[in-house]
């Protein structure tokens, strides 16, 4: 059973355990609404939902549930959080690189071999502000490249395209496509290797044919990405770990 309080639902899970998710009254949500971070679960749900369907739909996915959390590993050791100064190593586009840190007269990422350095202008009280925006403008730029290299070559295949693409953290999800054909790619895209980020990009083209998950939907994303099976169980494998970097590197920043 789920237990309510004022914040916080418990659920008992089928193998025993118990998780707490975190509740949360949005004045514009329509539906229910459950993502998993790696800060933990919420629930996200619409003014006057009674308590009895918060709980009956937190049991509904409580398989799944307990599935994702399991995959962020939400008892492993923290990874380090970014300090101004200190170097650090994170994945990016499928590799480890090294991060470090230089004085400069004004603020840039710059990429040599093995890494990136962080270059900015003398300490002041907004440095790690301006290095999660830099790393965050940084790993857009990347995205953006490789998805304008790629687009001239698919389009012409679907017959259609996107309106737009948005890149941002995503919490949950690695892309989506919305009700105006815009593209929305998880910014943590940028740390997988390309040939991961290429399977987001074909997936939701592809939903400009088909809105579902159907077996014609899979044929088209077949016939644009043979190998797009590799891709989808090499996100499944690691993308929890890419979520956790990119939020300890842009998000989640401590003095």
């Amino acid at each position: 059973m789920a237990s309510d309080d004022s914040e916080w639902l418990e659920l008992s899970t089928p193998t025993g355990g118990i998780i707490r998710v975190l509740k949360a009254a949005h004045p514009r949500a329509r539906r229910l609404r459950l993502t998993v971070t790696p800060k933990g679960a919420r629930l996200t749900y619409p003014n006057g939902t009674h308590a009895a369907q918060m709980t009956a739909f937190l049991r509904h996915h409580a398989d799944w549930l307990e599935q994702k959390l399991g995959e962020f590993h939400m008892d492993s050791t923290p990874l380090p959080r970014l300090r101004v100064g200190v170097p650090t190593t994170f994945p990016f586009r499928g590799e480890d690189v090294a991060l470090d840190w230089a004085e400069g007269p004004y603020p840039k990422v710059e990429q040599h071999e093995g890494g990136l350095t962080l270059v900015i202008p003398g300490p002041h009280s907004r440095a790690l502000l301006v290095a999660r925006g830099l790393l965050a403008s940084y790993f857009e730029a990347q995205i953006r490249r490789d998805v304008s290299r790629w687009l001239p070559g698919y389009i012409p295949q679907i017959n259609a395209a996107p309106t737009a693409l948005r890149i941002r953290p995503l919490k949950s999800l690695w892309g989506s496509l919305d009700t105006r054909d815009r593209i929305n790619l998880d910014l943590a895209l940028a740390l997988a290797p390309p040939a991961a980020l290429r399977y987001v990009l074909v997936h939701e083209l592809c939903h400009l044919k088909v809105r579902n998950h159907s077996p014609r939907f899979w044929h088209w994303v077949e016939n644009l990405l043979p190998e797009h099976k590799e891709q989808r169980t090499w996100l499944r494998a690691h993308g929890s770990e890419l979520k956790m970097q990119l939020d300890r590197l842009v998000a989640d920043v401590a003095d």
